[in-house]
Parts: C-alpha cells; sequence; structure tokens
C-alpha cells in the first residue's frame, strides 16, 4: 500500500487535492469535529482537563475555540486528549482499506506529531498567502486568533515544503490542480 500524505498551511486547500488523487482519504480534521461530537471518552477526558470550558456534550467547536483563546496551555491540553484519538482512528482507516493500492492522508500535523513513514510519499500544497487569507475569510467558522495559535504548533512551511516529495501549486483553479495531481499521481504509479 503507497500512503501519500498531504500537508501544507492551514486554508491551502489540502483537502481538496487530498480528494482529488480518487483514493480512500482520511481527514483528521473531520476526524476531530467526529470526536467532539459522539466521543464521551474524550468528553470526559477534555472535561477533567479543562473543567472551565467543558460542561456538556457533545462539545462545541465554540467551547474549544474560547479555551485555546483564553489560554496559550489549552490547546496544548487539547492536543494530547484528541491525537491519540485520531491516531487510533487513522490505524482503523489504514486496516479498513489494506488492500486499496493507495490511501490519502489529510492531516494537518502529520510531521510534527511524527505520524508519517519514512516511505509515505508527502505532498506539500503550495499557495499564495494572498489567495489564502481571501479564502479564510469567507469561511464562517474561522476565528483569526485561533490560525496564529494553530500556527504556533506547527513547523515551518519551508520545512514542510522541503520534507516533501512533491508539490502541488494551488492557484484555487480546479483545472490546474487537477491536472498537477494527475501527474503525480502517474509518478506515483509508475515509481511503485
Amino acid at each position: 500500500m503507497i500512503r501519500i500524505a498531504v500537508v501544507g498551511d492551514i486554508g491551502s486547500g489540502k483537502s481538496h487535492v487530498a480528494k482529488l488523487f480518487g483514493y480512500p482519504v482520511f481527514n483528521a480534521d473531520q476526524e476531530v469535529a467526529l470526536l467532539y461530537k459522539k466521543n464521551r471518552n474524550c468528553f470526559n477526558k477534555l472535561k477533567k482537563v479543562l473543567p472551565k470550558y467543558i460542561a456538556s456534550f457533545p462539545i462545541s467547536k465554540k467551547v474549544i475555540t474560547k479555551a485555546i483563546i483564553n489560554n496559550n496551555i489549552n490547546l496544548k491540553k487539547i492536543i494530547k486528549v484528541i491525537h491519540p484519538e485520531v491516531r487510533l482512528q487513522m490505524n482503523k482507516f489504514i486496516k479498513k482499506n489494506r488492500i486499496k493500492k493507495i490511501v490519502v492522508l489529510d492531516i494537518p500535523l502529520l510531521l510534527e506529531n511524527k505520524i508519517n513513514r519514512k516511505k509515505d510519499i508527502i505532498i506539500f500544497v503550495d499557495a499564495k498567502k494572498k489567495e489564502i487569507n481571501k479564502r479564510l475569510k469567507k469561511r464562517d467558522n474561522v476565528d483569526l486568533k485561533i490560525l496564529k495559535k494553530f500556527k504556533k504548533v506547527q513547523l515551518p512551511l519551508e520545512l514542510k515544503k522541503k520534507k516533501s516529495n512533491y508539490i502541488v501549486k494551488n492557484n484555487f483553479k480546479n483545472h490546474s490542480v487537477k491536472k498537477n495531481v494527475k501527474i503525480i499521481l502517474k509518478k506515483i504509479l509508475s515509481n511503485a
């Protein structure tokens, strides 16, 4: 099985690019949202470490956002509870799709949390900062203060780019991105 990992800046279009490969995608952000909504175990653990904020189940994103904005340490506490669960879900996903030729991992903190393997093919989604900011402002549920906090736990983009096997230039024009992904996929399959 070939593992393709998609990395890049917040709002660079990683999830869109991941889907374009046409293989099963593990989306860590969606998993986190599910954990907040459906996982009582996570709720209990978060309630224990953030009693001032977490009171009712399911956990709302607003409550998490407030906890992170009010105190830097809270993000670390949340990460400690949530990331092991996400890793568990990722392993289940990989096991479930083990007969597939390729799986795509859309995990923003893949390199930071050392979830990647040596043989993983890392794709960096490169997009202009101006375009990213324009897109982020259009999103309903984006708090720019939160994004700054998340950036602090991420590796510098240049380092991610350097560690990547391929770069997809995302100009947010679907045609060129699709073409770019097709070319990369062809190379990956011919090298397999």
